[in-house]
């Protein structure tokens, strides 16, 4: 077969051609640390690149929202805190005003104590965090969540929290509503509360009570009624209808039991006939209210003992019950907490895992880039040198 010299010259640029494209392409390569400089290079490997990179990029943002997240909950842990602090400061002012033998002075000075602190809890439920947003608010984060006009408190924040996504399949609550935190603890004992007829003439006052078997407890309103200083009949209001009666255990002066419908409250002192308590399902109560029931019952000076033993009775229960469900939530902060971490921990490993996937499709090996170019150097050097002998074999040389 005769090739001609045209055609040789051809093929031989060609092939040199291409050996100094594929050196260019190497050495582009080891300058720049990369083996991908675009598409055309390998597409199948830039898709894969490009897949992981955006994988990477969400999982570094769910680790900016869990640090977010954190910092939020961690401000709300320590308001909880505080919040709890004054709580128990207000029970033991609560059970120090619950004293017969104090003074209206002595009651009013308490109340004054009360008031402060009051205050102090607002101030607690109205916390920022360092970009001003108040952590009690919901959505509604620039909005100051609560407002007070003497002893009354009201809330103006939002009703739903922000969720933030911590992976592609998680997400948390970053915060809690003033309104779940402080306007929704429970009322009485958490199941009924107790009040004693404001027309009462008697010295007797009534316990919050206890749940004895709460299957048997029907949630209607009830009234005890006295006929004596010991006979009592307990009426279902709902209906109408006597559910029991009986004659105080202890009876009159001494401090007695009254059970029914898996329920037991407890009366001191002695009732005169036609004295009455109730006994009602219980709800939700504002802890600010609270509060301010009990300044009101301390700085009264109309309520007889027994009726002020009565209200301090039922508002250290449900003193004590606000401080149990800031517990709650203080224990669902934590939880979130430690959610967030943990996710963190998986999305940092997730990120060593994509860059290790793009550095294999897209990072030099070095080594080998450079063994290669050695080869196709020499390979250009041998093309080179063969095509310049082979030129010089011309008959013109032999003439």
């Amino acid at each position: 077969m005769t090739i001609s010299t045209l055609s040789f010259q051809m093929n031989a640029t060609d092939q040199m051609d291409a050996l100094q494209q594929a050196m260019s392409q190497t050495q582009t390569e080891l300058s720049t640390g990369l083996k991908l400089q675009n598409a055309a290079d390998n597409p199948v490997a830039m898709t894969q690149v490009d897949a992981l990179n955006t994988d990477l990029s969400a999982s570094k943002q769910y680790v900016t929202n869990g640090n977010l997240a954190s910092t939020n909950l961690n401000l709300e842990a320590q308001a909880l805190t505080d919040a709890t602090n004054v709580l128990q400061s207000v029970r033991d002012a609560a059970i120090q005003g619950n004293n017969s033998a104090l003074t209206a002075t002595d009651r009013q000075n308490i109340a004054t104590q009360l008031e402060q602190q009051l205050q102090q809890l607002v101030g607690i439920a109205n916390s920022q965090d360092g970009q001003g947003n108040y952590l009690f608010s919901g959505y509604a984060a620039g909005t100051q969540p609560f407002s007070q006009s003497g002893n009354s408190v009201a809330y103006a924040g939002a009703s739903e929290v922000s969720r933030v996504q911590l992976s592609a399949e998680q997400s948390i609550s970053s915060g809690d509503t003033g309104s779940s935190v402080f306007m929704s603890t429970p009322a009485g004992n958490g199941t009924f509360t107790t009040a004693a007829s404001s027309a009462n003439t008697g010295t007797a006052s009534i316990g919050p009570g206890t749940v004895t078997d709460a299957s048997q407890w029907v949630a209607d309103p009830y009234t005890i009624s006295f006929s004596s200083a010991t006979q009592y009949t307990i009426t279902d209001q709902k209906t109408g209808v006597p559910v029991a009666s009986g004659t105080l255990s202890g009876g009159s002066g001494a401090t007695s039991t009254i059970a029914f419908n898996g329920i037991q409250v407890t009366l001191s002192g002695t009732p005169n006939s036609g004295d009455s308590f109730t006994v009602a399902p219980a709800g939700t109560a504002s802890v600010f209210s609270t509060i301010s029931g009990l300044i009101s019952t301390l700085n009264s000076t109309t309520l007889s003992a027994a009726q002020i033993a009565t209200r301090l009775n039922q508002a250290l229960e449900q003193v004590s019950g606000a401080i149990n469900h800031l517990d709650l939530v203080q224990a669902s902060v934590g939880a979130r907490i430690n959610a967030v971490s943990t996710a963190q921990t998986a999305a940092q490993s997730q990120q060593t895992d994509y860059q290790t996937a793009v550095s294999q499709l897209s990072n030099v090996d070095y080594a080998k880039a450079t063994t290669q170019l050695s080869t196709e150097e020499l390979a250009l050097q041998a093309a080179q040198a063969s095509y310049a002998s082979m030129m010089s074999l011309t008959l013109f040389k032999y003439i």
